[in-house]
C-alpha cells in the first residue's frame, strides 16, 4: 500500500484499560505473537454499536480472565487517541481496513487477587503478564505506541496510586 492509500484509511474503534492494583503496579501482558519484548496493557475492538465502557469491561476479561465485578472503573480519557501502525504492518493487521486504532481509555482498580488474573483465555494474546511499575511502563510496549501510554499516563496520573 502506498502512503496517501493508507492516509486514506480510517481508525479502527478500540478501547484501552490501565488496571492498577492495590500496591499501584499497572498490568502488563507479553503478547504472545511477539517474540521480542511487546508488553501491552489490555486492548481491543469496540463492535458495531457497543458502548465503549462495556466493550472495557468485555476486553478484559476476554484477555484476563478478571470480571467487571471485580474491578471499579475511576476515569476515563476524555476524548479519543489515536495512533498509527507502522506502514508494514497495515495491510497484514484487519485486512488492511485500518490505518491504526482511535481508543477510548479507561483507568480500573483491580478489587480481586491475582488468581483471578487468567490470561489463558478461549483466544490468549499474552504469554506472560506482571504488575509493572507507571515507570517502567513506557520502556517496555512496542515503539508504535509510546506516545498514546505517555497520554493515557498524563491523563491518569492524579488518579494513579
Amino acid at each position: 500500500m502506498t502512503e496517501e492509500e493508507i492516509y486514506a484509511l480510517p481508525y479502527r474503534p478500540c478501547v484501552g484499560i490501565m488496571l492498577c492494583n492495590r500496591h499501584g503496579g499497572i498490568f502488563a501482558g507479553q503478547r504472545l505473537d511477539n517474540p521480542t519484548a511487546a508488553w501491552q496493557m489490555p486492548q481491543g475492538g469496540v463492535e458495531k454499536n457497543e458502548d465503549p465502557r462495556n466493550a472495557a469491561l468485555r476486553e478484559l476479561e476476554e484477555e484476563t480472565g478478571i470480571p467487571a465485578n471485580a474491578v471499579e472503573i475511576i476515569a476515563q480519557t476524555d476524548d479519543w487517541i489515536p495512533y498509527d501502525l507502522p506502514h508494514a504492518l497495515v495491510p497484514k493487521l484487519w485486512k488492511g481496513k485500518y490505518r491504526g486504532q482511535k481508543q477510548q481509555w479507561f483507568l480500573m482498580r483491580f478489587l480481586g487477587d491475582d488468581d483471578l488474573v487468567n490470561i489463558q483465555t478461549e483466544h490468549p494474546e499474552f504469554s506472560q503478564w506482571c504488575w509493572m511499575p507507571a515507570d517502567q511502563l513506557l520502556d517496555s510496549i512496542v515503539p508504535f505506541k509510546r506516545a498514546t501510554y505517555e497520554q493515557v499516563l498524563r491523563e491518569f496520573q492524579s488518579q494513579l496510586a
